[in-house]
């Protein structure tokens, strides 16, 4: 059995209906996920299965989604070391420590380009920062503004599937994962 990590990129059912952690926990163990614990309720999960191919486990849970809620939610699925090296490759050590609210990640599908990343550069604040990491893309929002363009345009559109995590989520899955290792 391996560990993994998925993340829902929304839970949002339409007016106002949110997916209930214990509901997709019993989803994920329907499918026979073992193990499985959630981390807040923005749509983490961390399960145990046997080891495979990553994309056919995302299409799984894809599919077990939309069966069980009714609506289609693109799932991204990462290898408990997998989890481990994203979370210790964070480009950002100080920001995380002092706002560790501010530090998020783009963790994506398939790796974007380092050249597509930059572009986002463009979009980002004199007070954020944006850098590309083995595929995934590593932020640091400002506060001063009530929305981030950079946040914004990091999205499907310009890189693809993905979901974004804060630096807490993903400290606290690492730490999830890790003590099952």
């Amino acid at each position: 059995m391996q560990t993994y990590v998925a993340l829902l990129y929304s839970i949002v059912l339409g007016e106002g209906r949110r997916v209930v952690m214990a509901d997709l926990k019993a989803m994920a163990e329907k499918l026979g996920l073992k193990n499985v614990r959630t981390l807040v309720a923005t749509g983490n999960l961390v399960f145990e299965a046997r080891a495979g191919d990553i994309s056919k486990l995302e299409q799984r849970l894809e599919k077990a989604f939309e069966q069980t809620f009714g609506r289609h939610v693109d799932i991204i699925v990462r290898g408990a070391e997998d989890w481990l090296k994203l979370a210790a490759a964070n480009p950002f050590p100080g920001e995380s420590a002092a706002s560790a609210d501010q530090v998020a990640v783009r963790v994506m599908r398939e790796p974007v380009s380092a050249d597509a990343v930059e572009a986002l550069q463009a979009h980002a604040a004199d007070d954020e920062r944006v850098l590309w990491v083995d595929g995934d893309i590593w932020l640091v929002f400002s506060r001063e503004r009530p929305s981030s363009r950079l946040l914004a345009a990091a999205n499907h559109k310009r890189f693809g599937v993905g979901t974004s995590r804060n630096w807490n989520t993903v400290r606290r899955l690492a730490e999830m994962v890790g003590s099952r290792q």
